[in-house]
């Protein structure tokens, strides 16, 4: 079963078609994962409707974060957002700030539509 689909806005899409290849496959592999069991390991909130798609490989701590759409009845998405390399244990703040700001712009321009 399938929880929920990801899609990936520009700077998501940006930030992994940055990373090497097999760094790509095990964070699609992940956020794939993620869509299928629910796993609080692989995809957690933060804060203020923030969530986060945590993939570890090869020492690296990668983090795309994202926020839900249920506005759709027909299915509920996830956008990814941007994604960082994680240096330190809490998630900066910056970042998540970072998020919130393009899920109001994504909000605002469907809004409009």
């Amino acid at each position: 079963m399938q929880y929920f689909e990801t899609r990936f806005l520009e700077e998501a899409d940006k930030f992994i078609s940055e990373l090497d290849f097999k760094t790509a496959k095990k964070v699609f592999y992940n956020i794939d994962l993620a869509e299928q069991t629910n796993d609080p390991k692989l995809f957690k909130k933060l804060k203020k409707d923030i969530w986060e798609f945590r993939t570890q490989y090869l020492g690296l701590q990668i983090r795309l974060l994202a926020f839900w759409d249920k506005t759709d009845d027909k299915e509920t998405l996830v956008f990814a957002t941007h994604g960082f390399i994680k240096k330190v244990d809490k998630v900066p703040a910056n970042e998540i700030d970072r998020a919130v700001k393009i899920r109001e712009r994504y909000f605002n321009n469907k809004n409009k539509k």
